[in-house]
C-alpha cells in the first residue's frame, strides 16, 4: 500500500521498533510451549485442513479451543515454516506488537505532526501491558494491530472520500471478531463517531455507505461461526468452552457479555456470589480460575469451591488457611474479591470509577493517562459548535471515543484479565503524543492560563507515577521513584515559573524546550521498567502482565501488587503447566494400542495439551478446557468405546473433574484399573503424583468385547 510508504524512513522511528522488538522478542525462545492450551490447539492444526479450520485443541477433532481460529491460522503458519516451538508460536504477536508501534506513528504524524508520531509510537512501544502480551501467544497483541490497521483504512477514506476503503476498514473490524469475538468491537464508538463527523458526503451517500459497511462488518464477522454451526455437530469438533456446542452461544455468552456482567449462564458462567473462584483442575497441576480468558471456568453446576480444606495461595498451591471452611476466600463481596486491598481474583483491583488508577491495574497500562487526558483536554479547548471542527479536533475525538468506553468497561467488567488492558494502549499513546505536543505550544507561546497546562499535567502525572511505584519499594527500592519525583516535579516547577509574568525574561534560550522534553521522557522511565520486567523476571504465558517480582512468592512476571504473598488466601493465583510428560505411559499406551484413535482421555486440557505438543498424537479431553463442557454422555461415549476409538483413560484419584457424574461412573464401574507399576517407573509415578494436587493418578482401560 503506497500510503503506508514513507518519504524516508524517520530514524527515531526505526530506533523505537528496535526498541519495541527488543521487548516483544528478546529472549522469547526460553519459553517452551508458551500458552500450551494453544500450542497444543496450532499442534493438532498443523495435522489435517479440519483441524486447521476448526481450531481443533487436540489432533483427533474431538474439541476447539475457546477463541475463533484467525490468530492461530497464523500461528500455525509460522509454525509450518518454523516447527513447533514455544517462540514460533509467539513470533507473530511480537511482531505485531512492534506494528502497532508503527501504525501508531503512522496515524499520528500526518495531522499531528513528527514529534507527536515519535512520542506517540514510544509511548506505545513503552507501554507495560502491550509488551507483557506480545511475548506470549495470547492474541489481544495481533487483534490490536488488526484494529490499528482498520483505524488507517478509515482515515485512508476519509481523506480520499472513496467508499471501498470504509468498507475495508470495518471488514476489518470483522476479521477482529475472528480474532478475540466481541472484543474487537470495542471500538464502535469511535469508528461509528469518526465515519459520521468526518465523511463529507450528502446524507443520502452517507447512510448507503454507512449500512453497507456494517454490512461487511457483521458478514466477514459471522461468517465463520454460522457456517460452523450449520455444520452438523457429529462432523465437526465441540465448541470449546461452550454450553450448547455452538460459536455465536460462545461469542455472546461467555466471550460476550458474561465478560461486563461477570455472570454466566448457559454459556458456563458464575452464578450470584460466586465470586470468580479458583480451583484446582483434576488430574494436572494447574490451577484454574472461573472466567479464564483461556478457557478456564466453573460450570454451574460445580461446587464453587475448592477441595476441602485448600485455598488458593499467590504461588499457586493449595493449601489449608487457619480458620477457611475449604472455600476460596476471594469469594467475599466486601473485600473486593480477595480480601481488603488485595485486588480481586487475578488482581483486576475493585469495580469502579477509578479501577484503573488502582495499584492492581495501574502499573499495566495507566502511567500516562492523566497527562492523556489533558492533553486531549487541549487539543478540543478550540471547538466551537457552529464552528467547522478541524482534522485535529476530528480525530481526537476518534481517539477518546476509543479510549473513554474502554475505560468504562474495565472499570465494571465483571471479570477479564490484565492482559486485556492493551486495548487501551493506542488511544493513550496518541492522545499523549499529539495532546503534549499541543500542551507545549501553550507553554512555549505563554498563552495565558493554557499555558499552566503542560505543568500541571507533568506535575499530576509525576505524582501519580511515585504514587504508583512506592509500594514496590522493597522490591525496586527507592532510586527510581525519588529520580522521577525529583525530576519530574523540578521539570513542572520551571515550566510553571517561565508563565510568569515578570520571570519570562530570564528564561534562558531553548531551556523550555529541554525542561518539556526531559519531562516526558522522565515519565517514560517507569513504564519502560515495568515493560522490561518480563525480560529481568520472566514472564507467564497464560496470564501475562508486567511488574517486579512480588515478595518472593508470586510467580515472576505476574505483576502482582505488593500486597501480594501477605495472604497465601488473597486469590492473586498463578498458573503452573504440566510441561513434561510421563515416558513410561506413552511407551505403554502405545505398545498396547490396537488402533484407537485417540492414544487416551483424560479429563481436561491441562493434562492432554503437554502430550499433544510433544507426540503429535490425538488426546482426548473429555471436559474441554476446564474439564467441565459437557460434550461426552454415556451413550457417546460408549459408541466410542464399541468403536474402538478410545481405550484408556487417564483419571485424578480426587474425582474426574469434568463431564457428568454418569459418564465418570461409568468408566469407573467398566473399567479396569492399570496397574501403575506397569505404565509408571517408580521416579515418574513419584513425579506424577507431585504434580497432581488431588490424589494420585489413575489409568483405566475400558473395553466393551
Amino acid at each position: 500500500m503506497k500510503g503506508l510508504k514513507l518519504k524516508r524512513w524517520d530514524p527515531f522511528l526505526i530506533v523505537i521498533a528496535l526498541l519495541a522488538g527488543f521487548l516483544n522478542i528478546y529472549g522469547i525462545w526460553k519459553d517452551q510451549s508458551a500458552n500450551a492450551y494453544y500450542t497444543a490447539a496450532v499442534t493438532s492444526m498443523l495435522q489435517s485442513f479440519h483441524n486447521f479450520f476448526f481450531a481443533s485443541f487436540d489432533p483427533g477433532g474431538f474439541v476447539t479451543v475457546d477463541k475463533p481460529p484467525v490468530a492461530f491460522w497464523v500461528q500455525t503458519l509460522f509454525a509450518s515454516i518454523f516447527g513447533v516451538h514455544g517462540w514460533s508460536v509467539i513470533l507473530p504477536q511480537a511482531l505485531a506488537g512492534v506494528g502497532s508501534v508503527i501504525l501508531v506513528y503512522i496515524l499520528v504524524k500526518p495531522t499531528f505532526g513528527k514529534t507527536a508520531a515519535r512520542l506517540s509510537a514510544l509511548v506505545m512501544a513503552c507501554t507495560p501491558i502491550a509488551a507483557a502480551v506480545s511475548r506470549t501467544n495470547n492474541v489481544d497483541s495481533l487483534l490490536v494491530f488488526t484494529l490499528l490497521a482498520a483505524t488507517w483504512l478509515l482515515f485512508k477514506a476519509v481523506k480520499t472520500k472513496k467508499w471501498p476503503w470504509f468498507l475495508a476498514a470495518f471488514g476489518l473490524i470483522g476479521v477482529g471478531f475472528n480474532i478475540k469475538m466481541l472484543q474487537a468491537f470495542m471500538v464502535f464508538p469511535a469508528f461509528y463517531l469518526f465515519y459520521w463527523l468526518a465523511y463529507k458526503a450528502n446524507l443520502k451517500k452517507k447512510l448507503t455507505v454507512l449500512a453497507g459497511s456494517t454490512a461487511v462488518l457483521l458478514i466477514l464477522s459471522f461468517s465463520w461461526a454460522v457456517v460452523v454451526d450449520s455444520i452438523p455437530a457429529d462432523n465437526r469438533p465441540y465448541i470449546g468452552s461452550s454450553q450448547t456446542n455452538s460459536v455465536l452461544e460462545l461469542a455472546f455468552g461467555y466471550n460476550g457479555l458474561s465478560r461486563l456482567t461477570g455472570q454466566r449462564g448457559a454459556g458456563g458462567g458464575n452464578r450470584p456470589g460466586d465470586g470468580n473462584q479458583a480451583f484446582n483442575q483434576p488430574g494436572s497441576n494447574q490451577m484454574f480460575e472461573q472466567g479464564s480468558d483461556d478457557g478456564s471456568r466453573m460450570r454451574p453446576d460445580d461446587s464453587n469451591q475448592f477441595p476441602s480444606g485448600f485455598s488458593p495461595g499467590q504461588d499457586g498451591n493449595s493449601r489449608t488457611l487457619p480458620g477457611d471452611d475449604g472455600r476460596n476466600r476471594a469469594g467475599n463481596p466486601n473485600d473486593g474479591g480477595g480480601g481488603p486491598g488485595n485486588g480481586g481474583m487475578f488482581n483486576t483491583g475493585t469495580p469502579g470509577p477509578f479501577r484503573l488508577f488502582q495499584s492492581q491495574l495501574s502499573g499495566q497500562i495507566s502511567w500516562l493517562l492523566p497527562i492523556a487526558l489533558l492533553g486531549a483536554l487541549g487539543l478540543l479547548l478550540g471547538l466551537r459548535r457552529k464552528k467547522a471542527m478541524t482534522d485535529k479536533q476530528k480525530e481526537t475525538l476518534f481517539w477518546l471515543a476509543w479510549l473513554l468506553p474502554m475505560m468504562g468497561f474495565f472499570s465494571v467488567a465483571g471479570f477479564f484479565h490484565q492482559y486485556y488492558l492493551v486495548m487501551l494502549a493506542p488511544a493513550i499513546a496518541a492522545l499523549t503524543g499529539a495532546g503534549w505536543t499541543e500542551l507545549y505550544g501553550f507553554t512555549r507561546n505563554c498563552d495565558g492560563w493554557k499555558g499552566w497546562l503542560l505543568p500541571a499535567g507533568i506535575l499530576g502525572t509525576t505524582l501519580f507515577q511515585v504514587y504508583i511505584l512506592l509500594p514496590y519499594k522493597a522490591q525496586i527500592g527507592l532510586a527510581l521513584p525519588v529520580i522521577v519525583g525529583v525530576l519530574g516535579i523540578g521539570a513542572a516547577l520551571y515550566l510553571g515559573i517561565t508563565q510568569i509574568k515578570g520571570l519570562v525574561k530570564l528564561v534562558w534560550g531553548n531551556s523550555r524546550k529541554v525542561a518539556a522534553s526531559g519531562a516526558i521522557l522522565v515519565l517514560l522511565m517507569a513504564p519502560l521498567f515495568w515493560a522490561a520486567t518480563p525480560l529481568l523476571y520472566g514472564g507467564n504465558s497464560t496470564l501475562p502482565a508486567a511488574g517486579p517480582e512480588s515478595s518472593g512468592r508470586g510467580m515472576p512476571g505476574q505483576g502482582a501488587g505488593p500486597s501480594q504473598g501477605q495472604d497465601p488466601g488473597n486469590g492473586n493465583v498463578s498458573f503452573s503447566r504440566q510441561e513434561n510428560i510421563n515416558s513410561a505411559l506413552i511407551n505403554y499406551l502405545t505398545a498396547n494400542n490396537t488402533g484407537e484413535k485417540y492414544l487416551f482421555a483424560t479429563t481436561n486440557a491441562g493434562t492432554a495439551e503437554a502430550y499433544i505438543i510433544q507426540t503429535g498424537q490425538a488426546v482426548m479431553a473429555m471436559g474441554g478446557f476446564s474439564g467441565n463442557d459437557p460434550i461426552l454422555t454415556v451413550d457417546k461415549l460408549k459408541e466410542m468405546v464399541a468403536n474402538h476409538e478410545v481405550k484408556y483413560f487417564l483419571t485424578s484419584g480426587g474425582g474426574f473433574g469434568g463431564g457428568s457424574s454418569e459418564v465418570q461412573t461409568w468408566i469407573r464401574e467398566n473399567g479396569r484399573e492399570v496397574p501403575q507399576e506397569e505404565w509408571q517407573s517408580g521416579t515418574e509415578a513419584s513425579a506424577e503424583r507431585g504434580t497432581d494436587r488431588n490424589g494420585s493418578v489413575t489409568l483405566y482401560e475400558v473395553t466393551l468385547d
